[in-house]
């Protein structure tokens, strides 16, 4: 049964979809975080509560802005940058770290770089939906073509042929000379 429409039965409560959906996707989510977080015991605890909100939250999957295996991956990638922004902090506080003056530059570098995000984003939301999920595995999931092929069940070069032309599309979007 495609995974789509297992989180549909995990919406309404089933746990033997949910066995399924984790069985499927943990590994793959596991491995998303652990290279963010870099800690495998950290790694193992998001992933466990990457699981619990996919048990909790099914019900806000759409297949229409992707696949579940993307919305999973999605949701494993916020709270792996969650855990390190909040250990990050964590750490600040303890060191009790001095104040220091912030060069103004810096913040009109910061301010460009989310300007930049934006302008990424904007243009992201104008590829097709199979497109941006191709796309998004590979550059922000960091999967390699192949997996990428093997998650979206596609054939390798029907992989390439959506990333090569979501990339010409992005660039043209962004400005950018080739």
């Amino acid at each position: 049964m495609p995974p789509e429409r297992l989180l549909g039965l995990v919406a309404r409560g089933d746990e033997g979809a949910f066995e399924q959906i984790y069985d499927r996707l943990a590994g793959a989510a596991y491995g998303l975080i652990r290279r963010v977080v870099r800690d495998p015991a950290q790694a193992e605890e998001v992933t466990q509560e990457v699981m619990l909100e996919v048990w909790r939250t099914a019900s806000r999957f759409d297949p229409d802005r992707g696949s579940a295996a993307t919305w999973v991956l999605t949701i494993a990638h916020r709270r792996a940058i969650d855990r390190v922004r909040s250990t990050t902090a964590s750490v600040a506080r303890e060191q009790r770290v001095v104040e220091v003056e912030v060069p103004a530059d810096y913040v009109a570098d910061v301010v460009e770089a989310n300007l930049e995000r934006e302008r990424v984003r904007r243009c992201l939301d104008g590829l097709t939906p199979l497109q941006r999920e191709s796309i998004t595995l590979a550059y922000y999931g960091g999967y390699s073509y192949p997996q990428v092929a093997g998650l979206l069940g596609v054939a390798l070069g029907t992989i390439k042929t959506r990333i090569r032309d979501g990339l010409i599309r992005l660039r043209d979007c962004l400005g950018v000379t080739a």
